[in-house]
């Protein structure tokens, strides 16, 4: 079931991606072309929250309610990427559940003692570019990131998300369904298109669905022995 979703998962990103961006190759009008994406995203969602468990469910929610104003904020008010058409595609909130599954997934795969382990391959790479000066943000992502497998509830799922959420937004970036701008507003500091570790937003985001669903579940301990 699982590595089905993962399939599931891994083809919707990839396919919806490119034809988001290539307006499925060109067969559609420009104006059309985040609709069969859309479409597809929010059935699958759909599907998955009509026949999942309670718990799952909560998920799913809380996902969204987090990762929409996140996406709002960070490309409306902080400016700090432009998607494609503008505004953010309808299918980017549905989107973020999936890869959250998906790096779910990854981590259930991986031993409790990998999770640092499989991060030292970005400690170079953050290291040139800080070095070049092309992404001296990398410095502090990657603390974050470290921060959050060191010491967060779900060490494999941060590290897990720290290169899948690489993978996307490489992908991403690439077709063009999205840019990252070199200057960090507000800031100073500068970012590779995409940011190296730019997974430390989705753990972030990771975290706070954590915390959330076991406040609920705690809640719904507590009403049942009442």
């Amino acid at each position: 079931m699982f590595m089905g979703r993962a399939w599931l998962y891994s083809l919707t990103i990839l396919i919806g991606l490119w034809v988001s961006a290539t307006a499925l190759g060109g067969l559609l009008p420009d104006n059309l072309a985040e609709w069969p994406v859309n479409i597809w995203c929010w059935g699958v969602f759909g599907y998955i929250y009509k026949t999942t468990g309670r718990k799952e469910r909560i998920e799913m929610i809380t996902v969204l309610a987090f990762a929409t104003p996140m996406e709002l904020f960070f490309s409306e008010v902080w400016n700090i990427y432009e998607y494609q058409r503008g505004l953010m595609p309808l299918f980017v909130p549905a989107g973020h559940y999936f890869l959250f599954d998906l790096g779910r997934i990854m981590a259930d795969k991986m031993k409790q003692t990998s999770a640092l382990p499989i991060l030292l391959p970005f400690i170079p790479m953050v290291a040139y570019g800080v070095y070049d000066g092309s992404d001296t943000s990398g410095l502090i992502l990657l603390f974050l990131v470290l921060v959050f497998t060191r010491y967060g509830p779900q060490p494999r799922l941060y590290a897990s998300m720290a290169w899948a959420a690489l993978a996307m937004e490489i992908v991403g970036t690439q077709l063009g369904n999205w840019t990252w701008v070199n200057e960090v507003p507000w800031t100073g500091l500068t970012a590779w298109n995409p940011p190296l570790l730019v997974g430390a937003f989705y753990c972030f985001g990771d975290l706070l669905v954590n915390m959330t669903v076991v406040r609920f579940e705690e809640k719904a301990h507590v009403g049942l022995h009442e």
